[in-house]
């Protein structure tokens, strides 16, 4: 019996075998995808993955590109929840149309061209939902590479890094024009506009609408007027990336200046709006894309071709942040809600800012620390060294992209002393 027993206990551990069809279907599904990498690590999210990892009580993240309380934690808007609890149990969850929800598309134009845009009164633009930014940004690449195939994309140097991994997987060529200028950590004008001039007639260019991102520069008002009169000049196409209007100054209206601007000069232009930051709708997916043509006919059919992209993409694009968005903006009492809350984020960011320079002055830093409060929105590209951020990193458990991009939103009263003291301990002359 026992002999019984290993017998059946032996032939339990061997590996069954398989017929030679299975055996070879086998062989080819391992060998199918063998000569697959794992993909290099997202630069901005494998920071958060190395902060969760840190098991230290006194770890800090200033390297997540997502609003925070003074506490550190993530923040819903009064006004989100109230137009939640507005759509519970009333509103259906159908698929919208493969172009979203036309209420939001309409609330969403009003807020980048103008509540009384005569563009938008004359049915000109071109407009869809897009998944965030990032979608509606991939949206008008792919329609880029369908409709302009011998063209390319001029992107600024530095940028969100994601903007070249969304052009380059469209397929349309890239190249960079010049934009920071590192010894001052302000705008390099005369490279940006010198760049402008040497582009052939007609290029695209990428164009951050406000808050830069890494960097925090913006072109002032009259630098944009001079930007847009050298476009207008070279027949340049400005594709404006929007991801923060109102989350900026506290003002919708104002981070939409620039804009603004290229409308009175009569440029047909891009724009993506997202609503990840200045709503806090990170993970709901709600933006929209648009795009100005020369009348409504021409509008028409630009926008029946954005479908046309996004419908073998994603089909249609969510419902219910659109709701939420479509709400807000509709609703004289929520949108002003809105304006109070959106107003208190960039104002907390700002204080961020003046609390971080003086805490570093107060230490004796012989270095300038200007660039802090002279940039704007969530992001201020510090001026450290990857080596410097290692040392933070390592040395003090706060974490960043190595680029020495800081993430306002990250810091906090709490904090904002002891990442002061870390900062100057890396940056001061040995």
């Amino acid at each position: 019996m026992a002999t019984l027993s290993r017998a059946a206990s032996s032939a339990a551990r061997r590996p069954a075998l398989l017929p030679p069809r299975l055996l070879a279907a086998r062989a080819m599904a391992s060998s199918l995808f063998g000569h697959v990498e794992p993909a290099p690590k997202d630069p901005i999210l494998g920071v958060t993955e190395a902060f969760l990892a840190d098991p230290s009580p006194d770890k800090v993240n200033v390297g997540v590109g997502a609003y925070r309380d003074d506490n550190g934690q993530p923040v819903v808007l009064s006004c989100v929840r109230e137009a939640e609890r507005r759509i519970a149990g009333n509103l259906n969850m159908e698929y919208l149309p493969m172009g979203g929800s036309i209420k939001m598309i309409e609330e969403s134009l009003k807020l980048a061209y103008g509540e009384d845009s005569g563009f938008i009164k004359d049915k000109r633009i071109a407009a869809v939902q897009a998944l965030s930014g990032t979608g509606a940004c991939r949206l008008f690449a792919d329609f880029q590479k369908r409709f302009l195939p011998d063209s390319q994309i001029y992107i600024p140097t530095p940028t969100w890094s994601n903007h070249h991994n969304i052009w380059r997987d469209a397929q349309v060529p890239q190249k960079t024009f010049t934009y920071y200028h590192p010894e001052s950590r302000g705008l390099d004008f005369s490279g940006l506009m010198n760049n402008i001039k040497n582009a052939p007639d007609g290029s695209f260019f990428l164009l951050h609408a406000c808050a830069h991102n890494p960097t925090g520069v913006d072109p002032t008002e009259e630098q944009w007027r001079e930007i847009s009169h050298q476009f207008k000049v070279k027949k340049h196409f400005p594709f404006f990336d929007m991801a923060y209007q109102g989350f900026a100054s506290g003002d919708p209206e104002r981070d939409a200046k620039a804009i603004r601007i290229f409308l009175e000069d009569g440029h047909q232009i891009g724009c993506a709006q997202s609503y990840a930051k200045n709503m806090g709708l990170y993970g709901q997916r709600a933006g929209c894309l648009s795009i100005l043509c020369e009348d409504e006919m021409q509008a028409v059919a630009v926008k029946s071709q954005l479908q046309q992209i996004a419908r073998p993409m994603y089909s249609n694009p969510p419902v219910h942040g659109a709701l939420v968005v479509s709400i807000i903006l509709n609703d004289p009492e929520l949108k002003s809600l809105w304006l109070k809350e959106v107003k208190g984020m960039a104002d907390r960011i700002i204080g961020m800012r003046k609390a971080l320079k003086e805490n570093l002055e107060k230490l004796g830093s012989p270095l300038s620390w200007d660039h802090i409060t002279n940039q704007i929105g969530m992001f201020c590209y510090s001026g450290m060294t990857p080596e410097q951020v290692d040392r933070l990193t390592n040395e003090y458990h706060i974490y960043m992209t190595r680029n020495g991009r800081i993430s306002m939103a990250g810091v906090t009263t709490g904090n904002v002393a002891c990442l002061a003291n870390a900062i100057h301990e890396v940056t001061k002359p040995n």
